[in-house]
């Protein structure tokens, strides 16, 4: 991925509200003086199409079947994804974790394409502790696929991403994102 295009991110993130600056609890508890919404940044034409296409080019030369979202944060990452790799000519499948199996229906779990022994990357919009990430790693393992790699658009730096990496996987962010709020792209600093 290219620098500007994680600059381009960064700066349309701050454009719609995705990136803000204040008091802030976390999903996971901890106090933060800044929230990331990757959601609001990938509802957004440019964002979801910027975010896409610098996952795809992050997948390149990886033996990736298909990239997996984990619930909600990953869904439109996915969707992204798999439209730019259609644009460009290398179609990657796509698939939704669900937190539980469905109750009805056909009971599944995993929603696109998914089957046993696929190979795939995940995609979520930001790490923390890593504990969502953790369960969609979790749910692909217990349904015998294989992760070959994750990729978040913000790293917080505040463990998941550590643990994961201490864990074996292949874990890479678009954006650094620390504690402090400064924002890290290819080593420039940024704040606000």
């Amino acid at each position: 991925m290219k620098k500007a295009t994680a600059k381009r991110i960064l700066e349309i993130a701050r454009e719609v509200g995705a990136l803000l600056y204040g008091d802030f609890t976390l999903s996971s508890g901890k106090k933060s003086t800044y929230f990331f919404d990757g959601k609001r940044l990938t509802a957004s034409p440019e964002g979801a199409y910027q975010v896409g296409k610098a996952v795809f080019d992050k997948l390149a030369g990886l033996d990736v079947d298909a990239i997996g979202g984990v619930p909600v944060g990953g869904y439109p990452i996915v969707t992204a994804v798999a439209l730019v790799s259609h644009l460009e000519g290398k179609p990657i499948p796509s698939f939704m974790v669900r937190e539980v199996p469905k109750e009805h229906g056909t009971k599944r779990q995993f929603e696109g394409y998914f089957k046993e022994g696929v190979r795939v990357a995940i995609v979520d919009d930001v790490i923390t502790t890593g504990g969502s990430v953790r369960k969609t790693i979790e749910a692909v393992e217990a349904a015998k696929g294989k992760v070959v790699k994750i990729i978040t658009i913000v790293d917080r730096h505040e463990g998941g991403s550590d643990q994961l990496k201490k864990d074996g996987y292949d874990f890479t962010a678009l954006i650094d994102l620390w504690p402090s709020g400064e924002a890290t792209i290819g080593g420039a600093l940024g704040k606000g």
